[in-house]
C-alpha cells in the first residue's frame, strides 16, 4: 500500500538539470553586441560619408574651374558661351527647385544639406567662369583679369559688398551681374531658406527620438 506521506514523484517535464539551464539572453548577449557595434559604426560612416561626398564635388568643381579651357570662350565663341551659361544656369535652378520642392514635402529620403550646397558652389563658378570669359571682351569689366578675379567679383556680388574695385562696364557684362542678383535672390535664397528650415526640423526632432527611445 502506497502511503501519501512520500513526495510526489516529479513529472517529466520537471526533471531538468539546473547546470544545464542557460540564459537566452546571456547567450545572445555577444551577439547583440557585435551588432550594436556594427550598427554604431554603421551609423557614422552615414553621417560621414555626405559630408565627405560634399567636400569631394566642391572639390572638384574648383579644380574644374581652374582647369577648363575659359579662354576658348567669351568673344572667340559668343554663341557657345551664352548656351553654356544658358544651360548650366537653367540646370542648377530646376535642380534647387527640386530640393525646395523635396523639404517642402518632407521626404525623408532626401538630402537637402548636400544637394543645395552643392549647386549654390556650382552657381557660383558658373558666374565666375562667364565673368572670366566676359573680361576677354575688351571695355566689359574694369579690374578683372584673372580666375581669381572672377570668382572674388561673384563672391562680391553675391554678398551684395560692392567694393568698387572692379566693376562691369560694358552692356553684356552688366546684364550678367543684374542676372546674377536676381538670380541669388530667387533661387539662392529659397534654397537657403529651405536648408535653414530643413536643418531646424531636424535639430527639433533629435530630441523627441531620443525621449521615444
Amino acid at each position: 500500500m502506497t502511503g501519501a506521506t512520500g513526495p510526489e514523484d516529479p513529472g517529466p517535464t520537471d526533471r531538468t538539470d539546473p547546470t544545464d539551464r542557460t540564459d537566452p539572453a546571456a547567450s545572445a548577449a555577444p551577439a547583440d553586441g557585435k551588432a550594436g557595434r556594427g550598427a554604431h559604426r554603421r551609423t557614422g560612416w552615414d553621417a560621414v560619408r555626405p559630408w565627405l561626398v560634399r567636400v569631394g564635388i566642391a572639390a572638384a568643381v574648383v579644380v574644374a574651374y581652374f582647369l577648363l579651357p575659359l579662354d576658348h570662350l567669351g568673344p572667340q565663341r559668343p554663341v557657345l558661351s551664352w548656351v553654356l551659361f544658358a544651360v548650366l544656369l537653367t540646370v542648377v535652378a530646376v535642380l534647387l527647385l527640386r530640393q525646395i520642392r523635396h523639404v517642402l514635402l518632407d521626404r525623408p529620403d532626401s538630402r537637402p544639406g548636400v544637394v543645395i550646397s552643392l549647386l549654390i558652389v556650382l552657381s557660383v563658378h558658373v558666374f565666375s567662369a562667364t565673368y572670366y570669359a566676359l573680361a576677354k571682351q575688351p571695355g566689359e569689366f574694369s579690374g578683372l583679369h584673372t580666375r581669381i578675379d572672377a570668382l572674388y567679383f561673384t563672391v562680391v556680388t553675391l554678398a551684395t559688398v560692392g567694393y568698387g574695385d572692379i566693376t562691369p562696364r560694358g552692356q553684356a557684362a552688366r546684364v550678367v551681374t543684374v542676372l546674377q542678383i536676381t538670380y541669388s535672390f530667387v533661387f539662392l535664397t529659397a534654397a537657403a531658406t529651405a536648408l535653414t528650415t530643413r536643418m531646424r526640423d531636424m535639430v527639433v526632432r533629435r530630441p523627441e527620438r531620443s525621449r521615444l527611445r
